[in-house]
């Protein structure tokens, strides 16, 4: 297994990492047990993954712990996250409850210290309540030695433009950050992914392959409406073939295959995440986030076709209650 240095924590880590939620949850979303769910979080460490996320509100933590019960303890890295507000309402989640349920995750990780806790779905409009609320409290709760790095995730359908990620490394907030980056939608690299460089932030890339590359005929609908609207320079037709040439030139096996090597080799990436409930769709992620890179000129291809959309694959536009169904009804392939 390939691994990096996560930025300033120096965490040694494995460029795959298995996430716990997302629309499978290791499975459990589908009708997995938690003994199956588990399953995929040993076998994952077995073929060499180090990196696990999950969240409070996934439900997956104790299947983590569970997954990896018996394992020295510094053989992996877990990160796990709270919210800081309520999706459907937007209203602020009392500091208390941040505290409890940091106190809980532990509990349920089964671990005397998690290695990042983060700020889970920050944005422009809950930014400054996290910044002058959360995160205080929670500095003085990592001095107690709870966990060892703080971090955020981006809210990515409500900062398309990852505002609140670039406001908290230039406040020098997290030493960890969670954000979108796709072969499809690349503005990360504009201002955050430098930002995190120039702060030696380590970063944990979503949504890489995430709602597109694994349905051939929604990426195909998707990409047509962008040549329909004028969002890509490409007549319909040419775009529902933009993406074939990974494919045909043998750059890649498939294109999710090239959507996580993409997103691996970009700079300023360090951990890719995926989720999948499926041992077979496991292996073959972690096969794929270790073979050699995609040649330059592809990237440099991508760029020129994709690089002007922002938030393409996670826009709010999007219709995500038919994805989640898709995604189930396909076992939850990322």
């Amino acid at each position: 297994m390939k691994h990096t240095i996560l930025g300033k924590t120096g965490l040694d880590v494995s460029v795959a990492g298995l996430g716990g939620g997302g629309g499978v949850r290791l499975g459990l979303s589908n009708g997995a047990t938690e003994k199956e769910a588990a399953g995929i979080v040993r076998l994952a460490f077995d073929l060499g993954v180090n990196f696990f996320d999950t969240a409070r509100n996934y439900g997956t933590e104790g299947v983590v712990a569970a997954g990896l019960a018996g394992i020295p303890r510094d053989y992996y890295v877990i990160s796990t996250k709270h919210s800081v507000d309520r999706p459907g309402d937007r209203s602020e989640i009392p500091l208390k409850t941040v505290l409890d349920g940091l106190d809980q995750s532990l509990k349920d990780l089964g671990i005397d210290c998690i290695d990042i806790y983060q700020l889970h779905g920050i944005d422009p409009k809950n930014y400054d309540y996290a910044a002058e609320v959360i995160v205080p409290a929670l500095l003085r709760e990592q001095e107690k030695g709870k966990f060892r790095y703080l971090g955020a995730t981006e809210f990515a359908q409500r900062d398309l433009a990852h505002e609140a990620l670039i406001r908290g490394i230039d406040a020098g907030s997290f030493a960890v950050v969670m954000l979108a980056f796709s072969m499809v939608n690349q503005n990360a690299r504009d201002r955050l992914l430098p930002a995190a460089i120039g702060a030696d932030v380590g970063t944990l890339i979503m949504f890489a392959s995430r709602n597109l590359f694994g349905y051939p005929e929604r990426l195909r609908r998707e990409l047509r409406s962008l040549a329909d609207s004028g969002e890509i320079s490409l007549s319909a037709g040419e775009a529902e073939e933009a993406l074939d040439f990974l494919v045909s030139d043998g750059a890649a096996e498939n294109l999710i295959d090239a959507a996580y090597r993409y997103a691996r080799d970009e700079p300023g990436a360090h951990v890719v995440l995926f989720g999948t409930g499926n041992p077979d769709h496991l292996r073959a992620n972690v096969d794929y986030l270790n073979r050699p890179p995609l040649g330059q000129s592809d990237r440099d291809k991508l760029k020129q076709l994709f690089g002007g959309l922002v938030g393409f694959g996670v826009e709010p536009g999007m219709n995500h209650a038919k994805i989640e169904a898709e995604l189930t009804a396909a076992g939850g392939a990322e």
